[in-house]
């Protein structure tokens, strides 16, 4: 997995959600007992988990800002953090799942 396919599979989810208004965000995710956010916001977390390691420095909570419709701003910088961290294929490959599956889960 390389780091352009990382940051298509990004750029898809972002555009599948960049134009959701609150309400759509609220509304539960496929399959699911939590809202679409809760859902984007547990990505952006796991991805940023995946940068600190990278980069040898501790994880840390990633907040939850009151406004949803930041949610893909977040998950662009957690993306490019982890890009810039240089991390082995397997963590692209794994990064990049993680997006599709969440992208398919909304």
């Amino acid at each position: 997995m390389s780091a352009a396919e990382l940051d298509r599979a990004v750029e898809l989810l972002v555009r599948q959600v960049g134009h959701w208004q609150q309400p759509r965000w609220s509304a539960a995710a496929e399959g699911g007992n939590v809202s679409r956010a809760a859902l984007v916001h547990k990505l952006v977390q796991e991805i940023a988990n995946l940068a600190a390691d990278a980069e040898g420095e501790p994880r840390r909570d990633v907040p939850r800002l009151a406004n949803d419709l930041v949610l893909p701003d977040q998950l662009r910088v957690v993306a490019a953090d982890l890009l810039a961290a240089g991390p082995p294929e397997a963590v692209l490959t794994r990064a990049a799942e993680a997006v599709t599956a969440t992208r398919s889960a909304l």
